[in-house]
């Protein structure tokens, strides 16, 4: 009697749009986090050219997309879709996807304690309208280092992405 192939059922949730194994939430948090990278570096553009209102809005919009990536990440894989089940056809699976994840998660979870502190701070010490105080030179180096950490954040979650739901 001939062997039949056994045919895997579908993974749960819904299938992202960027063609691989992700979910619908996790290609949303990936282009989410990716496009907030040049709205970060224009950021900094407008706020050295004093355009420090402008900075602030941009910012705070900055926080809100970052905050609603998150929501959609957690209702995704907490409700919606096994991204386990999706990653276990990985060559990388699990050692290597658990690996990239837990080293993304450092970056993740300091970048969002950071960024909370900074908006914080920034929101409390800056007059309104906003414009240059003594709280200047603290706000920028405590920025620099969270803006750090969200590039690190986008790089290690394109790492885990690809390791889990691109390669083969």
């Amino acid at each position: 009697m001939p062997a039949t192939a056994q045919v895997s059922p579908a993974p749960g949730g819904i299938d992202g749009f960027l063609g691989t194994r992700a979910s619908l939430g996790m290609d949303v948090v990936l282009v989410g986090l990716l496009a907030v990278l040049p709205l970060l570096a224009w950021s900094v553009h407008l706020v050295r050219r004093g355009r420090y209102t402008l900075h602030r809005r941009l910012q705070l919009t900055i926080g809100l997309l970052l905050l609603a990536a998150i929501v959609v990440f957690e209702i995704d894989v907490r409700l919606v879709s096994d991204w386990k089940e999706r990653a276990a056809p990985s060559p990388y699976w699990p050692r290597g996807v658990l690996s990239a994840l837990g080293i993304h998660l450092v970056f993740a979870v300091s970048t969002l304690g950071l960024w909370v502190w900074v908006m914080t701070e920034a929101l409390r010490r800056f007059p309104v309208p906003t414009a240059p105080g003594t709280h200047g030179p603290r706000h920028r180096r405590w920025a620099r280092l969270a803006a750090l950490d969200l590039l690190l954040t986008a790089i290690t979650g394109s790492w885990f992405y690809w390791l889990a739901f691109v390669s083969r």
